[in-house]
């Protein structure tokens, strides 16, 4: 649908889970405000919020293991993990307070109760998990989180995993029965659906941002309609670069002196997928281990069950590989191009630094299917190669960095990078990305609409919208269960009620 107006409040780039979050936010807190989504795709969520993009877990620190580094001393500290379980019951609250105005749709569409457990094998590895066990449990955040070293309990936990096993051998894991599968092609789908019931809300599909010029305190916004070969001009208040791997080029294209030296690091991947009935209904989980030495975090194997369109199956993977291209659908030449004199540097750098992460790339690059069933093999011993089918996922381009010591350094996380005067921003990076989008969103709404986030009104709204905030529900136990219960019951989650865990814990010096 052609733009009626040619200024608007807000452009967003990329038609996503982030693009949508932050548009629906911010048409609740303004119902006047006028945003234009432009996406070069002919639909939204097609990239990395696709749901076979993705692992589709609801990251909320409970069996995700890189959020826990061990330390030297062997210690392992919780606080990341806590973070990220409060954000994503900040997302849960959004969801719910939508879900309860009566025109979002159904919960059951998008998130669904799957466990959520972490699996290791040998002394060494068991040592950590216990170790990680004892730091979360101490926090209200995980206080029903189970452990067990038990073979017996674990072939109630995870049955398909355990047959054929040996008797003897050793394996520990944890188990949190409140963890969600969430598809994020669907959520994405609903909240566009309610942001264009409001009136001044538009989007673009087919239409790529070509030109981003200031003009005055705003922007103006240049994009070119593919079907027609038709530029047009938007001029904006304010610019959200949300276009998943597509941001680095466009915050380039900005040419903003706060996005200066930043690169990419492309990293593609793969699944192997089962969908015979007879299979997934013996996986009700999902499963997270742990990374091989150099692998990124994105590369962390699990096994999952998926819930998409409401048909279950089962994910395993992700297996890592190397293209230069920044999206899914992208270029070969995205990574060559975002070559700057301001990040070659940093990027050089990464390279330098980074060398097993090179050699764990050309290792899984060379894989062969046969080899990819043996990896699968160490969780799911009997498997019929018959079941399982390769599935390519999403891209995710990691964030390089300019730093003081090094050079340069490469960043797992996600972060927000904004003009100083907040009239544009871009979101670069991946995990925990979709889960934590919410608070993403709020983060980027406090630093680019501050005056605004103070107003009477907007924070009158907002506390409508949100009972607590992460740091809140961080610091009070007696509030993160109250919140907790009241999104789960509102979302359809109140039947995943975690078991006792004494039968478990007992087990842990077995």
């Amino acid at each position: 649908m052609a733009q009626k107006n040619y200024e608007v409040d807000v452009v967003l780039v990329g038609a996503g889970i982030m693009s949508a979050t932050l548009g629906v936010l911010l048409k609740e807190l303004d119902p006047g405000i006028k945003l234009e989504i432009i996406e070069m795709q002919d639909s939204d969520a097609l990239e990395s919020s696709n749901p076979w993009n993705n692992a589709g877990t609801g990251h909320a620190g409970l069996c995700e293991l890189n959020y826990t580094p061990q330390a030297a001393d062997g210690s392992v500290k919780a606080q990341k993990a806590v973070e990220i379980n409060a954000k994503f019951e900040v997302s849960k609250q959004f969801w719910a307070y939508l879900l309860e105005q009566g025109t979002f749709g159904s919960a059951q569409s998008f998130i669904n109760p799957v466990p959520h457990l972490s699996f290791v094998r040998g002394e060494k590895d068991i040592g950590f998990l216990k170790t990680r066990f004892e730091a979360l449990k101490t926090h209200h955040c995980f206080a029903d989180m189970e452990y067990t070293e038990d073979q017996a309990t674990l072939n109630e936990w995870i049955p398909l995993m355990m047959a054929g096993r040996a008797p003897n051998e050793r394996m520990a894991a944890t188990r949190s029965q409140g963890g969600t599968d969430v598809n994020f092609g669907a959520l994405t789908g609903q909240l566009l659906q309610h942001l264009t019931s409001k009136p001044e809300v538009t989007v673009s599909y087919d239409h790529k941002v070509t030109g981003l010029e200031r003009d005055g305190s705003g922007w103006k916004v240049t994009v070119k309609d593919s079907k027609t070969g038709e530029s047009r001009g938007i001029k904006a208040g304010f610019v959200f670069l949300g276009a998943g791997g597509g941001a680095l080029p466009l915050l380039q294209m900005s040419d903003i002196p706060e996005g200066h030296g930043y690169g990419g690091f492309p990293v593609s991947g793969q699944w192997l997928r089962c969908d015979n009935p007879e299979v997934v209904k013996q996986h009700q989980a999902k499963v997270y281990s742990l990374a091989a030495v150099g692998a990124p975090p994105m590369s962390v194997p699990h096994l999952d069950t998926r819930v998409v369109d409401g048909k279950k199956s089962l994910l395993f993977g992700p297996y890592a590989g190397f293209t230069t291209k920044f999206l899914k659908r992208g270029s070969f030449l995205d990574l060559p191009l975002s070559i700057r004199p301001s990040n070659i540097l940093p990027m050089l750098a990464v390279a330098r630094d980074n060398m097993d992460l090179t050699r764990y790339l050309i290792k899984e690059v060379k894989q062969s299917m046969g080899d990819r069933l043996e990896t699968l093999r160490g969780f799911y011993p009997e498997l019929n190669p018959q079941d399982w089918r390769l599935e390519i996922a999403g891209q995710r381009v990691q964030i390089i960095k300019k730093d003081a010591e090094r050079g340069g350094k490469l960043e797992f996380g996600t972060e927000i990078v904004a003009a100083q005067d907040g009239s544009i921003a871009a979101l670069l990076g991946a995990s925990p990305g979709a889960s934590v989008s919410v608070s993403a969103m709020l983060d980027l709404m406090q630093r680019c609409f501050a005056e605004r986030m103070k107003s009477e009104q907007w924070v009158a709204r907002l506390k409508e919208i949100f009972k607590a905030s992460a740091k809140d529900l961080q610091e009070s136990p007696e509030l993160y269960r109250s919140v907790q219960a009241s999104s789960n019951q509102r979302l359809g989650l109140a039947s995943a009620a975690p078991s006792k865990a004494a039968p478990a814990a007992a087990n842990a010096d077995s």
